[in-house]
C-alpha cells in the first residue's frame, strides 16, 4: 500500500471526498461505519474522523470546537447528531475540554468498560485535587438522579444559585468524562439537557459493566484501525491515552499482534499496524 492509497481509503471511510452526510439515515450509516468520530477536528488527534468533516464532505476549512458557532454548517450537523442521540443509535462522551466523541451504539459498552463506573447509581468518587468542583459534581449528579433530565438553568435552581454557569460546566464535564451523565437533548432556547446515563441507556450501561478492560481496549483498537486503515503505534496510544493508560494499550496491541488479528505493514518510510487482511485477500495481493 502506498501513502496515496492509504489517504484515499481514509477519505472514503471518513466521507471527506464529497460523499456528504445530509440525512439522519446518512448520519446513522456514517457513525456505524467508523464506530466513533470527533464532533469537530482536534489538532492533537489528527487520526480520528470528524462528524463535521462528513457533513461537509471535505477535510478542508473545517471549524474546531471553539469556532464552530460562527460556521453555519455546525448547527445543521449538531441537529443530525441530536437526532441520533434521541433515538439512542449513538452516544456522546467528552474526551477533554471541548473535544466530544460521537459513538455508535454497538460500540458504546466498550467505552463504558474503560471509563465508566461499575456501580453507576453511586455518587461520583471525590478527588483529592479540585475538591470544590467534585463536591459540586456530587450535587449535580444527585439533582439529575432525582429530577433529570435538566437543562443548565434548571440544574442551577436545584443545586443553588451560587453555582455559576462556569462552575456547572466544569461539574458537568467532569461527570460526563467518566460517563456518569450524558446529554440527552438540545434546543437553541434551553441549550443541552442532561440526565444520568444509567437511566437514559440502562442496557448499554449493563453491557459495559460486564465487559473487561482488556476486552474493551481490544475491541476499540480493532475498530479504530478498521476506520483509519493503518496507524503507527504512537498514534494508537495517543488516542487511547484519553481513555486508559498507554501501558494497557500496548498490552492490547501486543496481544492482537500475537493472535495475528493485527499485523505490521510498511507504508512509505513508516512501519504501521493494520487489521490483518483475510487470507484470500492476502493471496490476491501476493499474486497481483
Amino acid at each position: 500500500m502506498t501513502e496515496q492509497e492509504l489517504e484515499q481509503q481514509r477519505t472514503t471511510n471518513w466521507r471527506t471526498g464529497g460523499n456528504v452526510v445530509r440525512t439522519v439515515e446518512d448520519a446513522r450509516s456514517f457513525i456505524e461505519m467508523v464506530g466513533f468520530a470527533l464532533m469537530y477536528p482536534e489538532r492533537t488527534l489528527p487520526l480520528v474522523p470528524s462528524f463535521i468533516g462528513a457533513y461537509a464532505g471535505s477535510a478542508a476549512g473545517l471549524p474546531d470546537a471553539k469556532h464552530a458557532f460562527a460556521d453555519p454548517r455546525a448547527q445543521q450537523a449538531i441537529d443530525l447528531v441530536v437526532r441520533l442521540l434521541r433515538e439512542r443509535s449513538a452516544f456522546e462522551m467528552n474526551l477533554s475540554g471541548d473535544t466530544n466523541l460521537i459513538i455508535a451504539a454497538p460500540l458504546f459498552p466498550f467505552f463504558y468498560a474503560l471509563v465508566g463506573d461499575r456501580n453507576p447509581k453511586a455518587p461520583p468518587k471525590m478527588k483529592a485535587q479540585g475538591a470544590a468542583t467534585s463536591e459540586l459534581s456530587a450535587r449535580v449528579f444527585e439533582a439529575l438522579q432525582k429530577h433529570g433530565p435538566l437543562s443548565k438553568s434548571q440544574l442551577q435552581a436545584q443545586v443553588g444559585r451560587e453555582a455559576s454557569f462556569t462552575a456547572l460546566d466544569r461539574a458537568l464535564g467532569e461527570l460526563w468524562s467518566i460517563l456518569k451523565i450524558t446529554r440527552v437533548d438540545y434546543s437553541a432556547s434551553e441549550g443541552a439537557k442532561w440526565d444520568v446515563l444509567y437511566r437514559w441507556a440502562p442496557q448499554a450501561v449493563k453491557e459495559g459493566i460486564q465487559v473487561s478492560q482488556p476486552e474493551g481496549i481490544s475491541a476499540l483498537v480493532s475498530k479504530y484501525l478498521e476506520t483509519v486503515v493503518a496507524a503507527e503505534q504512537e498514534e494508537i496510544e495517543q488516542f487511547f491515552s484519553h481513555l486508559t493508560s498507554r501501558s494497557k494499550v500496548r498490552e492490547a496491541v501486543s496481544a492482537l499482534l500475537q493472535a495475528r488479528e493485527l499485523s505490521y505493514v510498511t507504508i512509505g518510510t513508516k512501519t504501521m499496524i493494520r487489521m490483518t487482511p483475510p487470507p484470500e485477500q492476502q493471496r490476491r495481493r501476493n499474486h497481483g
